[in-house]
């Protein structure tokens, strides 16, 4: 794990070194949610849950079970994909303070609320 790591932080210190004079830009919450509002493209809707599940599984396998406590907990069966976008387009709608913070946290802000983990 240590190795990959290192891997990982030499590839990103060289990606930011030869790519020093170029800005990364960040989706926004505001053009996740435009770009998932149904009905869609084939390509945005591709694009819409590759990214929110992208999201979603990045956070499932980074999270140390025995460090991090959950704190988005789906249900088994879990909803449909679509509705739970569909509702992520609302939210964003309805927290208008979240239009130009970046998609990735707020997503996994909208799940923690829609998903919440039982307190013990």
């Amino acid at each position: 794990m240590k190795k990959v790591l290192v891997v990982l932080a030499a590839l990103a210190a060289f990606s930011s070194f030869a790519q020093a004079q170029e800005t990364v830009k960040v989706l926004s919450t505001q053009e996740l949610a435009t770009t998932c509002k149904l009905p869609a493209s084939p390509e945005s809707r591709s694009f819409c849950i590759g990214y929110s599940t992208a999201i979603y599984d990045t956070y499932l396998v980074t999270r140390h079970p025995q460090r991090a406590k959950p704190f988005i907990c789906i249900k088994q069966p879990a909803p449909q994909r679509d509705v739970v976008i569909a509702e992520f387009v609302k939210w964003a709608s309805e927290n208008p303070q979240t239009a130009d913070k970046p998609a990735a946290g707020t997503f996994l802000g909208f799940l923690a609320t829609r998903f919440p983990c039982a307190r013990k």
